[in-house]
């Protein structure tokens, strides 16, 4: 096996990780997880944030009780 042989099967290899990976991105599965990261630039606030309000909010209903 010479080298030439190797390059070939490494191109082979990354050839199909390229297809792998553009049919995972493209695929409907994954559209939903993407059009949801893509709206993040214009979201209000951080998840942490939400989080720290969400919490809040139910120790001030624990706390009425």
């Amino acid at each position: 096996m010479d080298i030439n042989t190797l390059r070939g099967i490494a191109t082979i290899l990354v050839m199909i990780a390229f297809i792998g990976i553009t049919m995972w991105a493209y695929s409907s599965y994954k559209k939903k997880d993407f059009d949801e990261a893509s709206q993040l630039p214009f979201a209000d606030e951080t998840e942490a944030e939400k989080a720290a309000r969400e919490r809040k909010e139910a120790e001030a209903r624990s706390n009425k009780k």
